[in-house]
């Protein structure tokens, strides 16, 4: 295993060359991810739990904004309590985990390790709601899930994930729908501003909605390389967890109602949309809001006097940042590449001829700028590039998605798309499942949402020819 990665990052394969392994590459280089010896299940390096702490800090004040708490529920769940909401259970099966004995004790229940705690969370309320002044309930919980997936890949896909997932109920269906559509919002807002990665947001078809799910609503980015993957979900599940769990409650008029529900997620799948976001040949680039380092202050010559000493002043100043200083014994060209590796949004560069001139250089990660002020100007300098260089990344990936999303109005210009261009086609749906499959089937490409903002490009469908519904947004996905 371990001549395995170091066969993997001795160098960085172009990433327009062979995408799939230039993210293997990167994610391995900037030491992110190292596999187990557990097939499917990854270790998260320190640099890589840096960047989901972050995500998970932000995310959580978020969340706290709009009255949730956090909570935490057993990993186990039996398997009689997972059976109770047979469509949930049905959706799962392939890919759960079981424990069968405890000890040396064969269990007299199997326990399924959770793949989601829609069932934990359902029999919690069940026990604890009485009355409709007890609504709404507002919970969410940081934890790790277990699904045995065939195919893995680090972040993107593991068998073991670390995730958020909410779970709120409420007092009436249109509480819990704008719940849900508030909190698919908050993901969205999230995305773009503190990753800079924009999405295009809408519901799931119906084939491709939570299991159990009366709605699911998703935030859908955009690959460098036009593939879609789906950064967030959100689902309205109307009162089906509630009459499977019996969750009722003494409503205002003294009558018996049972609640209504939705949950919500986001998960370390995320790190992987950052990374074939905003990475290229030199490792990854983290948008300076998310990075856990901000700045790397590099001395030149530090063994000279007075250079490392002016490397640590300079740290002091920006102490509003998160910076540190690389006072390694390698050389300055290793220090440079190791930051551009590790995606670090500035470099500042100061050796002796630059405290000679009273002057450092700036360097950003993702253009390469290299920026000469004085000293004395850092702070500024340094706040106004990085907010800069946040707002620049977000704006070039909003380039890349409108460059790579095509209209096709017909099944002519549908087929053409998918042959020669590479990101979402916007086309029009009869909403019949049997069109669905049918062009997952032809052209490897699935539904990825049908947008808030419809447009009718035409009047049929572009599979079938039928009236059509709805305009969806097709692509191939992770």
């Amino acid at each position: 295993m371990a001549e395995q990665q170091k066969k993997f990052v001795e160098s960085i394969t172009p990433r327009d060359e062979d995408f799939a392994q230039w993210y293997t590459d990167v994610v391995l280089k900037a030491n992110l991810i190292a596999y187990s010896n557990i097939k499917g299940f990854m270790v998260i390096k320190p640099a890589g739990y840096a960047i989901w702490e972050n995500i998970q800090r932000n995310l959580d004040e978020r969340f706290k904004a709009t009255g949730v708490q956090n909570v935490y529920m057993p990993m186990l769940i039996p398997e009689n309590l997972m059976k109770k909401e047979g469509e949930l259970v049905n959706g799962f099966a392939p890919e759960v985990a079981w424990v069968t004995s405890g000890g040396q004790e064969t269990l007299t229940e199997r326990l399924c390790v959770r793949p989601t705690s829609e069932t934990l969370f359902s029999d919690f309320y069940a026990q604890d709601i009485h009355s409709y002044r007890d609504l709404p309930r507002l919970y969410n919980q940081w934890c790790s899930v277990v699904r045995w997936e065939k195919e893995t890949r680090p972040f993107l896909r593991s068998r073991e994930f670390l995730w958020q997932e909410g779970h709120t109920i409420h007092e009436t269906a249109e509480e819990a729908e704008q719940r849900t559509q508030q909190m698919l919002n908050v993901y969205a807002d999230f995305l773009a501003e503190e990753l800079a990665i924009p999405v295009v947001k809408g519901r799931k078809t119906d084939k491709e909605k939570f299991a159990g799910a009366e709605a699911t609503y998703t935030v859908e980015a955009l690959m460098h390389d036009g593939r879609a993957l789906q950064s967030g979900t959100s689902h309205d599940f109307g009162k089906k967890f509630a009459e499977a769990y019996d969750i009722r409650f003494t409503a205002r008029d003294n009558k018996m109602n049972y609640v209504y529900q939705t949950s919500w997620g986001m998960t370390t799948r995320v790190i992987g949309a950052l990374i074939m976001v905003h990475g290229d040949d030199s490792g990854i680039v983290l948008p300076p809001r998310i990075a856990p380092t901000q700045v790397v202050v590099i001395p030149i010559q530090q063994r000279k006097e007075g250079v490392l000493a002016a490397a640590q002043s300079i740290a002091a100043t920006l102490s509003d940042y998160r910076v540190k200083v690389d006072d390694t014994d390698r050389s300055p060209g290793f220090k440079f590449a190791e930051q551009e590796v590790n995606g670090i949004p500035l470099r500042i560069e100061i050796g002796p001829k630059d405290i000679e001139a009273g002057s450092a250089v700036i360097c950003r990660r993702d253009t390469r700028e290299k920026i000469s002020c004085g000293i004395g100007e850092l702070p500024r300098v340094v706040s106004e590039t990085l907010e800069r260089m946040q707002f620049e990344m977000l704006e070039r990936a909003r380039r890349h998605l409108a460059a790579h999303t095509f209209a096709a109005h017909n099944k002519e210009e549908f087929e053409e798309n998918f042959r020669e261009t590479k990101g979402f086609v916007r086309a029009m749906w009869c909403g019949d499942p049997a069109c669905e499959d049918k062009i997952k089937e032809n052209y490897g490409v699935t539904s990825r949402c049908i947008p808030f903002e419809q447009e009718m490009l035409s009047d049929t469908c572009v599979c079938c020819g039928r009236p059509a519904k709805k305009m969806v947004y097709w692509g191939r996905a992770y």
